[in-house]
Parts: C-alpha cells; sequence; structure tokens
C-alpha cells in the first residue's frame, strides 16, 4: 500500500498533436508569454513527459513548458501494432513538425536528457534557426564506431528482430504500482519512495489483466541496424548556433555503462566541435539528474536562459 505520494505543485494538462500519423502526446504547463521562447523539455530512453515533474515544480519563474513523450513511450502511440524498431532520424523530424504545430517559426529553449539529448543537439545542428538556448543533460553520444563493425551489427539487429518476435525482448510487467515504484528506487537508489509512487502511475499502466506494463514499446530494445557515426555528429554539433550549456552528474555513468570504451574525457573532448559552449556539475546525483536534485537543476537552467 503506497502511504505517500508527491504532490505536483503545478498540474500539467495533456494535449495530443497529430504528426506523421501519429497522435502526440505532449504535456504542457503554463501560457504563452510575449516576447518569451518557449521552453520545449524532451525525454530519454524509456522515460516518459511527466519525468519533467520535480524540475518543472522547481523553477522559480513562470513558463509556457511543452513536453512530449517520443514516439512509443509514454501516450503517444503508432496506430495499429507497435513497430518491431526504431529509427533515431524520426525523433528529429517528429521534433521540427511537433514546433510546427506547437509554436510556429518562434525559436525555443530546448533541454533535453540522455537520448533527449542526443535528439537535442541533433537537433540544434540541423536546425539551428529554431533553437535560442540548448541544455543537454547527460545525451552522451555513443562510442565511436569502425566500419568492420558493420557486418555484425546488421546480424545482431536481424537476431533481435527475431528475438522480439518470439517475445523473448518483452517489457516486463508489474503485479502492482507499488511494484512499479520499488523498480523505480532499484534502478535509482536516490529516488524518493513519494517521487516513485507518484512516477509509477505515469512510466507505467494496468492492462487488463490487472498487470502493470510499462509505456514503452519493446521495439526500442532492438539495436540500431546504422552504427554510430562520429564524424557525422561533429559536424552537426558545428552546425548549432545557439549558446549549449553539458550537464553532467558527480556519478560517472559513463563508466558504468562502458568500462572504458567510451569515457566522460572523451565525450568532453566531443564537445569541443560546439562553437559556443558551457559546462556544469550537478553534484550528488547520477543520470536522472532531474529526478536526484531538481532544485539545483532548475537554478543552472534558469541562469543560463537568461
Amino acid at each position: 500500500m503506497i502511504r505517500r505520494m508527491y504532490q505536483a505543485s503545478h498540474v500539467s494538462r495533456s494535449t495530443f498533436v497529430p504528426v506523421r500519423h501519429l497522435q502526440y502526446h505532449v504535456r504542457e504547463w503554463g501560457q504563452p508569454v510575449a516576447g518569451q521562447a518557449p521552453l520545449v523539455l524532451v525525454h530519454g530512453w524509456m522515460d516518459v513527459s511527466a519525468s519533467w515533474q520535480f524540475m518543472v515544480d522547481a523553477l522559480q519563474a513562470g513558463r509556457w513548458i511543452l513536453a512530449p513523450d517520443w514516439r512509443g513511450f509514454g501516450l503517444t502511440r503508432e496506430p495499429g501494432p507497435a513497430p518491431d524498431c526504431y529509427w533515431f532520424p524520426d525523433y528529429l523530424a517528429d521534433l521540427d513538425l511537433l514546433l510546427d504545430r506547437l509554436v510556429g517559426d518562434q525559436p525555443v529553449d530546448l533541454v533535453g536528457h540522455s537520448m533527449g539529448g542526443n535528439v537535442a543537439m541533433l537537433f540544434g545542428g540541423v536546425r539551428p534557426q529554431r533553437i535560442r538556448r540548448l541544455v543537454n543533460l547527460e545525451g552522451f553520444g555513443l562510442p565511436a564506431t569502425k566500419p568492420a563493425q558493420a557486418p555484425g551489427r546488421y546480424a545482431k539487429w536481424i537476431d533481435e528482430l527475431k528475438a522480439l518476435h518470439a517475445g523473448a525482448l518483452a517489457l516486463k510487467t508489474y503485479g502492482s504500482r507499488e511494484g512499479v515504484a520499488s523498480r523505480l528506487m532499484k534502478t535509482n537508489p536516490r529516488l524518493s519512495a513519494d517521487k516513485a509512487a507518484w512516477l509509477a502511475g505515469h512510466w507505467a499502466a494496468p492492462d487488463a489483466d490487472g498487470q502493470w506494463t510499462i509505456l514503452g514499446a519493446a521495439g526500442h530494445k532492438v539495436i540500431s541496424a546504422h552504427l554510430y557515426q562520429l564524424e557525422e555528429t561533429l559536424e552537426i554539433y558545428r552546425r548549432i548556433a545557439a549558446p549549449v550549456m553539458s550537464v553532467t552528474a558527480s556519478d560517472d555513468s559513463l563508466s558504468q555503462w562502458w568500462k572504458g570504451s567510451f569515457t566522460l574525457e572523451q565525450y568532453q573532448e566531443r564537445l569541443r566541435a560546439v562553437p559556443q559552449l558551457t559546462s556544469a556539475l550537478i553534484q550528488d546525483a547520477g543520470h536522472m539528474l532531474h529526478h536526484d536534485q531538481p532544485h539545483a537543476l532548475a537554478r543552472l537552467i534558469e541562469g543560463f536562459l537568461i
């Protein structure tokens, strides 16, 4: 039994926007302010737009804030069966069309976390005129690759598609909201019980059998068929016109994930391609820094977005 749950001080409202044959779910806080850029928040892999709630509550200034659920996450769903794999360029196109619908040609302040940080950085170089300020929260990219890896990568992609269709990559279900909350706290030990209980109701939902299912398509677990192209990424970084702030957490996630094959120092070297860069560190935080230190992060972002 959940004894207490986080109470949001700024309650969001939902809208659904038609984008590329999808009904894109967008969470919205505040109202448009004349002369102020909209603040757009884009979440990471296996996350949802509601993940930003704690940071939104910590913001001091009133902003018009828009946060979409990426395709195949949260309440954004494709018509018919979910795809069996996802392609990164789709996020760029989705974001561009979403902005067309929501803000027209008005430049935005864009904040992205993890996968969303990678999308934000690429979008900033592909559509530089659309971004006023850009904040990247641990959107590191991936280890550099070599052409010799391509045959194995295609084979692995095919093998994982087979595994998905055989049911081997299905997402885990949970018997209750409490079970989902416990899973979130296991993944992030800094996450308090009240925040985990609140997030659980947005990160998962009960199915017809009463089992709580993560609101993310299993196809997201299939590896990309294409190798990560570092030189392409760096060239896109060079085209970013907006000031960029790169924020990392005191816990070194890259060393935990990649065991030396991709380091924080290598990531920082890549960022030298960004024309206008500020770097910042959030103490006592892990990869989910917007959960761990929402107030410190909010102050940092507000100072940068002035």
